[in-house]
């Protein structure tokens, strides 16, 4: 089977059966493009390349070469996943003999823990914004949303009118690979998304957007706006971090666990489908309990 042709069906595979988000497929076809790119270096022409052209010398003189040129691991694991994730594909559907990658292993990561603010310094940040003004309130929304639902900037984003229910308490949350999960809301934000819907109800019917967080033009905020937002108000406060969305999301679940929330609870609220995902958080929590411990203890040091 052609390549070309085989991640066709690939593509098509990881959106329609896995209902994977956009950004996942951009993300998928990138990395298989450099692949390609490399390929047509060595004096391959991508076009004509068969699925069995693909060997594991091959494969392995591909990462050599981006560890050669610089490459971070994490990059070269990525590049490497979207190769097993195709043969993987290519194996179960029949398409393929044999599986070049099988026997290629990923490189250790560095274990590095997520950012996050305490408690005093994530409120400074959240309370930053100015309410008096429409940008302003959406901006307290959004702070609220992420710290108090925990959810990814793709989730917040994506969120419409009918998804939020302030008045009891919770949104409906679409997730990675098209899981939904009811997220609740603080007290908090609640309060501000009610105030903030109803405030921009007008421009909601004007643009024809469901979309509850909306740019001052009244068309549906980008992930990048809210990335912009979230490290103006960081940097306003002088916060020691200068989150990200996900910062936030790591804040709420780090303050979950330091103040007793079992594990599978946090699971849960962030929509992590292994419970491996949730437990770099008990990390952070360890450290935590370190530091007050050296500190604390008379015979610590």
């Amino acid at each position: 089977m052609k390549l070309a042709g085989a991640l066709d069906q690939f593509y098509y595979y990881l959106q329609d059966e896995r209902n994977l988000s956009s950004l996942t497929l951009v993300s998928y076809s990138k990395d298989w493009n450099d692949v390609l790119a490399w390929l047509e270096t060595q004096g391959m022409d991508a076009a004509e390349l068969e699925t069995a052209d693909i060997t594991e010398s091959l494969v392995r003189r591909y990462l050599y070469a981006l560890s050669h040129k610089g490459l971070s691991r994490a990059t070269i694991n990525r590049r490497l996943a979207a190769m097993k994730s195709f043969f993987r594909f290519m194996m179960r559907k029949g398409y393929a003999q044999a599986d070049p990658v099988r026997d290629v292993i990923m490189g250790k990561l560095p274990k590095r823990l997520p950012h996050y603010l305490d408690l005093d310094e994530i409120i400074r940040v959240i309370e930053a914004p100015d309410t008096g003004k429409e940008g302003g309130l959406r901006d307290r929304a959004i702070l609220e949303v992420l710290y108090g639902s925990g959810l990814r900037v793709s989730e917040l984003v994506g969120l419409k009118t009918t998804d939020v229910n302030p008045a009891e308490g919770w949104a409906r949350v679409l997730g990675k690979g098209g899981r939904q999960r009811i997220s609740p809301l603080s007290s908090y934000g609640a309060d501000y998304l009610r105030k903030y819907i109803a405030l921009t109800e007008g421009k909601r019917r004007a643009t024809g957007t469901g979309n509850v967080f909306l740019n001052l033009r009244g068309g549906p905020l980008t992930d990048r706006a809210v990335r912009d937002i979230v490290r103006k108000y960081c940097q306003k406060v002088g916060a020691k971090e200068i989150l990200s969305p996900h910062g936030f999301r790591h804040s709420f679940a780090t303050h979950l666990l330091d103040n007793g929330a079992d594990l599978r609870v946090v699971q849960e609220l962030l929509g992590h489908r292994r419970i491996s995902s949730t437990q770099i958080y008990t990390h952070v929590s360890r450290s935590k309990l370190k530091k007050i411990y050296h500190m604390a203890h008379p015979r610590a040091n």
